[in-house]
């Protein structure tokens, strides 16, 4: 009866799989579901072949631990059908320089390489204070390229609705890439509800600003910034890289970035898992009814142009935070406007869907991410 009980407990938390989660502590269990997905598989296999003597309960049991089974194995085999595809759609949507670089991953994905894959070896970084207002300073955090020379920088923008989140978050990737030949700068920005957009868009111009006036100290190649931003930090990336009159603003990266906020607010996220009514109202300073030119001046998609920076785009389709519906729309936009860029759809993965490098979105992401970097880095 025991053994019963906890596979069906499982059957039920596989469900997250495949499912978008329905409250906010699930949406957090989703993540380890999909992105540790091994885990789950080996207590699923341990149960089934734990003996029982309640026949009855022992079928019903192997029966649920099977279905269990192929649910925690399917952002496993989600993953190799989008790995399968990768290079070639890759290297049609920005070129084969994708493929020039041999310090690259090999592979978008590989099972294995989920327990001992990408090299986590932390990098250490310098602190550096960029901005001083009368109420605040501003920080940054450096991670020195471990090639020698001058380097393009990717500026990372931490997500946090607006209002919470460091620059300390999800560090692997800034050293990973710094390992990899790139500068890397995570940054802070002024938060709502005390500061509003643009505030954050004039941090980014400052940061970028101050790198420019310390690029000989900090060996930056100044005619090449990418933008990265997670979740509410790539509202900012892209919203910077598509205004910001910069020359030396070569990209953007979005990690599932709500891209139209007017569309966010009118089709708001399930309030178990986030009041994004509230969270908008706090970093824009009122309802979309309200103040519906401030929506439309914080939206990315919006100011999409045939001349906009190439831009790379990840999401998951089961992202509880913010919609999936928002990355597909900025890709038809960009897609209408013939511009450079690349849409990685993960099909099982939900919000944070990076949060383990080694994982299936992390793994795929981070491959896509090296080509993307490899080639608006590349052309000047």
């Amino acid at each position: 009866m025991i053994r019963f009980i906890l596979i069906f407990l499982l059957f039920l938390v596989s469900l997250l799989a495949v499912f978008p989660a329905p409250t906010y502590h699930l949406w957090i269990l989703a993540i380890l579901v999909t992105e540790f997905p091994y885990i789950f598989i080996i207590l699923t296999i341990i149960l089934y072949l734990i003996k029982t003597r309640l026949i009855g309960y022992k079928r019903a049991g192997n029966i649920l631990a099977f279905i269990s089974l192929m649910l925690f194995l399917s952002p496993v085999f989600s993953a190799y059908i989008t790995a399968k595809k990768l290079p070639q759609e890759l290297s049609l949507a920005l070129g084969n320089a994708v493929n020039l670089n041999p310090d690259h991953l090999k592979q978008p994905y590989s099972f294995f390489s989920m327990f001992s894959g990408i090299d986590q070896k932390k990098v250490p970084y310098q602190t550096f204070t960029y901005k001083t207002y009368p109420e605040i300073s501003l920080q940054l955090n450096y991670y020195r390229s471990q090639i020698v020379g001058k380097k393009p920088c990717v500026i990372v923008i931490h997500g946090g609705s607006w209002q919470g989140g460091t620059d300390e978050q999800l560090p692997e990737l800034n050293s990973y890439l710094a390992r990899k030949g790139y500068q890397v700068v995570s940054i802070e920005y002024r938060l709502a509800p005390e500061y509003k957009n643009p505030s954050p868009i004039t941090d980014v111009q400052n940061v970028i600003s101050y790198l420019k006036t310390h690029a000989e100290k900090l060996q930056i190649d100044t005619t090449n910034f990418v933008l990265l931003g997670r979740s509410a930090g790539a509202q900012i990336a892209l919203l910077a890289a598509y205004t910001l009159k910069n020359e030396g603003i070569k990209g953007a990266i979005d990690y599932y970035g709500p891209a139209d906020m007017i569309f966010g607010y009118l089709v708001p996220s399930n309030l178990l898992v986030l009041d994004s009514h509230q969270i908008m109202v706090d970093y824009l300073g009122g309802t979309y009814q309200q103040i519906p030119k401030k929506y439309a001046a914080s939206s990315p998609i919006l100011y999409a142009n045939a001349a906009s920076v190439p831009t790379l785009i990840i999401h998951g389709k089961n992202d509880v935070l913010v919609s999936y519906q928002h990355s597909v729309r900025l890709n038809t936009k960009l897609n209408e406007l013939k511009v450079k860029h690349y849409f990685l759809s993960l099909p099982w993965a939900t919000h944070g869907c990076d949060f383990n490098l080694n994982g299936p979105s992390g793994q795929l992401a981070t491959y896509t991410v090296e080509r993307f970097l490899n080639v608006v880095t590349s052309s000047k």
